[in-house]
């Protein structure tokens, strides 16, 4: 049943946020016939040459030791690095118009890091003149570069689309008026809110799991996700509405805790009791504050923000009850009326969900903002 479980977690490795990937965002306007892209990416990644489709976290890549070495360095001895992989890039990611456009590298901007394990963000300022009569463009993101998130700046309907490795944008107003309608919004920010949970949100797939190997009952699994999902609705609003501010790294000690409790109470505690749905409800407060921080680096088209903000949200519920179904198409359903259900499986993945929460949160803790002269 441990190997099991592992399997279900994706082996349980503990990753840092720095391997975690994310989308790259990219933001592009034209003016005076200039186009001009700036896109925030993984430029590590970009260098190993790994293959980020599909790709969880870069520990998962055959190039992950690479990956690894190239994070120590600073960023004057990344940037020649970039500057040569960048070459053999750009003419990948394709700008199509009525007439050829041709992608010029102008800037490049590597941050510093403290090491290995903390983000690096790099900018790439790409720039490409128009033709004057250039009314359409399509922008085709290259295979293996994994997600990107793409915005239109400086026109007062501006684009927002959300992009796959090898696929190509529908034509874009280069003057504006190629926003997209709510339902096109919302539909968007499903997969967004998905990919957020499965495979990339190993902490809250083990909060859920948690909650799943107390108990069984469908009704009692049914009311904990509800008060969960009512208590991150609230938070994740709240923190891409800048009406609560909560430091990240305050947020992710936090939430390694809750699983920590989750995860000890099942083994302490035979069935549900009436508080629980108090302690699920706060702790669910705490992880909404975390998936504002994923949507607030994302970015939501400011003409449609509610549907952007309830499409996201559905594709994290739909992420939950994924793991949920897949947690008792797996063991549920095989083993839990077992007499030794408990003691075999529950209690021991219980266990292993707490020390993976407890190794969280001694990797989180050098991250709180008042602790970094530690």
């Amino acid at each position: 049943m441990l190997i099991l479980l592992s399997s279900l977690t994706f082996g349980v490795p503990v990753v840092s946020s720095a391997h975690e990937v994310t989308p790259t965002i990219g933001n592009f306007s034209v003016e005076n016939s200039l186009l001009t892209i700036e896109l925030r990416l993984n430029a590590e990644a970009l260098i190993a040459g790994i293959d980020l489709d599909g790709l969880q976290n870069t520990d998962s890549s055959d190039s992950a030791k690479d990956y690894d070495d190239l994070r120590l360095l600073s960023g004057s001895e990344l940037t020649p690095m970039l500057e040569l992989a960048l070459e053999d890039w750009i003419p990948a990611f394709q700008v199509l118009g009525s007439e050829p456009v041709r992608l010029e590298l102008v800037n490049l901007n590597v941050a510093e890091v403290r090491g290995a394990d903390l983000p690096r963000p790099t900018l790439v300022t790409i720039t490409a003149s128009l033709g004057a009569s250039e009314r359409f463009l399509k922008f085709h993101w290259p295979k293996g570069s994994g997600a990107l998130v793409l915005r239109q700046n400086g026109v007062a309907e501006p684009y927002t689309g959300y992009l796959q490795g090898g696929e190509t944008s529908p034509p874009i107003a280069v003057l504006g008026g190629a926003v997209q309608d709510p339902s096109e919004v919302f539909f968007d920010y499903i997969p967004i809110g998905f990919d957020h949970i499965l495979p990339k949100g190993l902490d809250h797939i083990l909060f859920v799991l948690g909650l799943f190997f107390l108990s069984l009952r469908l009704p009692a699994l049914f009311w904990q996700i509800t008060c969960f999902t009512l208590a991150h609705s609230v938070t994740l609003a709240l923190g891409i509405l800048g009406l609560v501010k909560v430091h990240p790294g305050i947020v992710e000690p936090l939430i390694a805790a809750s699983i920590i409790f989750v995860a000890v109470e099942n083994i302490f505690v035979r069935r549900l009791h009436s508080w629980r749905a108090a302690m699920i409800f706060g702790f669910g407060l705490l992880h909404g504050l975390g998936f504002a921080t994923v949507l607030s680096e994302v970015g939501l088209p400011p003409n449609h923000l509610f549907p952007a903000l309830f499409g996201f949200n559905v594709g994290v519920e739909l992420g939950q009850l994924a793991v949920i179904a897949a947690a008792y198409a797996t063991i549920g359903y095989w083993f839990g009326k077992h007499p030794k259900y408990r003691g075999r499986v529950a209690m021991p993945a219980s266990l292993t969900i707490a020390l993976i929460g407890g190794y969280w949160l001694v990797e989180r803790l050098p991250d709180l903002p008042f602790s970094s002269g530690l």
